[in-house]
């Protein structure tokens, strides 16, 4: 075998080894499974991921599960589209979010800003950094004389569930009666407020969804102007801005 044919056969031996030590790399990087997850969270399906890059469907498939190599080329083409640096994808991958919260850690906290509150809430997600939602438990009392009602409004969604009594949930103008096991899921820009129902505590799980920055701010409402329920008889709503942003624990 000739020089030249064995410098020829060695350099194709390191372009080999290169590329496996490439492949070993994207595997260990995940990828194919960074690229995945920032596209549905997006909700964007790979045609239009690839209108977007000026890549094909078909190889960005490929290369989701990891059949291919990505260039850098194509890495920042994409990481372009989310508005990501290139180097996301060689970090390395943060540990999946997840977090008991024992009965015992859990402090019982009043409504705030009142003399009198109206109910008493629990954070269920306060040791999580970064969180997209805040779930509480929440234990709503029976309303006495002392007690001023009140409505608030915050961005984003609630969620409700009833686990043991009865509410009164006002939501702008109506009123609805929700007892154990009703769920409600609702738009927490619109002033709300809830109010215990009957002699016995109320308590529930409540979920509240985070928005955007740029939506309105919380701001506190008089429930006595929210007007009567859907009965047409006039109610007075309760302090529970247990889902407002000023209930989190950071």
């Amino acid at each position: 075998m000739s020089e030249s044919a064995v410098v020829r056969s060695e350099e194709t031996q390191k372009s080999q080894v290169d590329a496996e030590t490439l492949s070993q790399v994207i595997a260990e990087k995940h990828i194919g499974d960074r690229i995945r997850r920032l596209r549905l969270k997006k909700s964007m399906g790979l045609v239009e991921l690839g209108q977007r890059t000026g890549l094909s469907a078909s190889f960005l498939s490929q290369l989701e599960t990891g059949r291919v190599v990505p260039t850098l080329r194509n890495l920042a083409r994409i990481a372009m589209v989310f508005s990501k640096d290139l180097s996301y994808f060689f970090e390395s991958d943060p540990s999946a979010v997840f977090r008991i919260h024992r009965r015992k850690e859990r402090v019982r906290l009043p409504q705030t800003g009142v003399e009198f509150p109206t109910y008493f809430f629990e954070s269920l997600g306060y040791m999580v950094p970064d969180r997209q939602m805040d779930p509480y438990f929440a234990e709503f009392v029976p309303l006495t004389k002392e007690m001023e009602p009140k409505a608030h409004m915050h961005p984003g969604f609630e969620f409700l569930y009833v686990l043991e009594g009865e509410l009164e949930l006002r939501h702008g103008e109506q009123g609805f009666l929700l007892g154990v096991g009703d769920a409600v899921y609702f738009d927490s820009s619109i002033p709300h407020a809830y109010q215990c129902q009957g002699k016995k505590p109320a308590g529930a799980i409540i979920v509240t969804l985070h928005q955007s920055t740029s939506a309105m701010p919380l701001r506190a409402v008089n429930a006595k102007g929210l007007g009567k329920s859907a009965t047409g008889e006039a109610v007075k709503a309760s302090g529970a801005d247990v889902a407002g942003c000023s209930l989190r624990v950071c």
